[in-house]
């Protein structure tokens, strides 16, 4: 269905919504566009922080109904686009499927593939490496209470993949025209209505893990099978046909597979490395994690505006290019906490997160620097090793019991050590499970050198980033996957293996929640493009 969008439609703090609906309304009267019957809602808004004295929102509003025939060059004119909203394909696929697909992984790919496929009678047998949501709650608690790691079930493995324990950031810079498709799946499934409107949507982790259960409780009402506990180990092949999928719980009969692996799951590349999959190296980011006080980011930001209630906490995103290598902030997370992300023994790695209020004291975000093929030699096993080699570096820099290494800004910066944080307090572990050790103990200098300078022009952009008492946790490596298993993209399958369906960060297609989930969802249709429903159901 066709519609309009009034864009750039400014207003101050505090104003209220419908006043952004009236203006949109008076544009299109401009144009002799009659409004009576006209529906008008809100489609965006976002903060405009350019000017501290007079911060302001910035509106994008949908207008719906029958309306006279205008031409584009008038409605660009008046900065109004037209839009449609996606219409989904229908499944029109011939070749049998005697078993269901199964799918590996129930992170954001994984989890989308599967719902549409169920959604369309292909009843999907999803299998997954770690256990429930509630699982993965006792298991995360426990972690950062004993400090005893479960390698199979934790921030990285279990239910919802990686991003369940997250800020549940939707933001992504694919410009697909289903990204609002995935916002309002979300929605159906429990996350806030606002999420369609906001630029930068978020979920939060506590919502978003019951939004996780509720499609996988979906999956399973369809018709569909959801194996916790249960890690996917090879392929049994007959020629060139798949005709079952080997696990450590046996074998499970399939024609074909959607491999979602995440990118954490180091074991099963190590394997794949072994099959005739076409699998290349691709570059990667590492680093630390950053914390200030929130309301220091919010006056920094928003000035005498900071504390607005209409505002929330402050958002940033920076960038710095050193003519070599890129350095930039990931996943920030206001009124977050840093996280403990290990998923193996001997080896320390974080993380941010952030429930839906947002109401912690600190804020922080990664702040990483790129890291290019020829730094680690270029091979995708040599590409894991050298996250590897860093997380036990750091995990040993924290004492070798999973403790995270922490410094001050004003520390890293001089090349000094020992100060103890005092205004700004770490997070990770409640603060209680961190020792004091310099990045430079476990990143590369290379790294080191980048992010030091990234610092101070990040100082520059935002008055106090490189704050002496600002917090540094390290360390960030899995900022998205080191490898990429090479597909088709005109069918989405595999090369050298046309009934293998890589899809998601772990396959090197995606780089957070919403540009996961839709390679789930394309990859869903180029399935049911090629496939009929599955007939029957599985005899387990």
């Amino acid at each position: 269905m066709g519609f309009l969008i009034v864009n750039r439609i400014s207003l101050p703090v505090g104003a209220p919504e419908g006043e952004a609906l009236s203006l949109a309304r008076r544009r299109l009267s401009s144009l002799g566009v009659p409004t009576r019957g006209l529906s008008f809602s809100v489609y965006r808004r976002s903060v405009d922080a350019r000017r501290k004295k007079d911060i302001r929102f910035l509106y994008s509003v949908a207008v719906t109904g029958e309306m006279p025939t205008v031409s584009d060059a008038r409605l660009a004119a008046a900065d109004i686009a037209r839009a449609t909203d996606p219409v989904l394909p229908e499944p029109v696929g011939t070749e049998p499927l005697f078993h269901p697909p199964v799918i590996v992984g129930s992170g954001p790919a994984g989890l989308f593939a599967a719902l549409l496929l169920a959604e369309h009678g292909y009843a999907p047998v999803v299998l997954e490496r770690g256990g429930s949501v509630a699982e993965r709650r006792r298991a995360v608690a426990a972690f950062s209470g004993t400090h005893l790691l479960d390698p199979e079930t934790n921030i990285q493995f279990g239910a919802g993949g990686a991003g369940t324990f997250s800020d549940g950031k939707l933001i992504t810079r694919v410009n697909d025209p289903l990204c609002r498709y995935v916002l309002s799946r979300f929605t159906e499934f429990g996350a806030p209505e606002e999420i369609l409107t906001l630029a930068k949507p978020h979920i939060g982790t506590d919502i978003l893990s019951l939004v996780v259960e509720r499609i996988l409780d979906r999956i399973v009402a369809l018709g569909g099978e959801v194996h916790y506990h249960t890690k996917f180990l090879s392929c049994r092949t007959a020629g060139e046909r798949l005709v079952g999928v080997l696990t450590d719980r046996g074998e499970i009969p399939a024609e074909t597979l959607v491999l979602a692996i995440g990118h954490s799951a180091r074991d099963t590349y190590t394997h794949l490395f072994t099959t005739p999959l076409s699998i290349e190296a691709k570059p990667f980011s590492v680093g630390m994690r950053i914390e200030h006080l929130a309301a220091d980011i919010d006056r920094a930001m928003y000035g005498d505006f900071a504390g607005h209630p209409a505002l929330g906490h402050a958002e940033y995103s920076l960038s710095y290019n050193t003519k070599v290598r890129g350095v930039y902030t990931f996943c920030m997370c206001p009124g977050g906490t840093v996280v403990a992300a290990a998923s193996e023994a001997g080896g320390g790695a974080v993380n941010g997160m952030s429930e839906p209020s947002r109401a912690g004291e600190n804020s922080n975000s990664a702040v990483v620097c790129s890291i290019f093929k020829d730094d680690y030699g270029g091979t995708p096993a040599a590409a894991i090793e050298f996250q590897r080699k860093i997380e036990h570096a750091a995990y040993f820099a924290g004492g070798g019991d999973f403790a995270a290494p922490v410094t001050t800004v004003g520390d890293f910066l001089a090349g000094t050590r020992g100060t103890e944080p005092s205004r700004i307090l770490p997070t990770y572990m409640n603060g209680t499970h961190v020792r004091a050790a310099s990045p430079d103990d476990y990143l590369p200098p290379v790294v080191t050198a980048a992010i030091r300078d990234g610092l101070s022009d990040f100082d520059r952009k935002i008055a106090g980033f490189a704050a002496p008492d600002a917090i540094l946790t390290g360390a960030e490596t899995r900022t998205s996957a080191p490898v990429r298993i090479m597909r088709d993209p005109a069918t989405r399958t595999a090369l050298g293996a046309d009934y293998l369906y890589p899809a998601g960060e772990g396959a090197g297609y995606a780089g957070g929640i919403t540009s996961a989930a839709l390679d789930g969802i394309h990859t869903a249709f180029a399935m049911m493009t090629r496939f009929a429903p599955t007939h029957g159901t599985r005899k387990v």
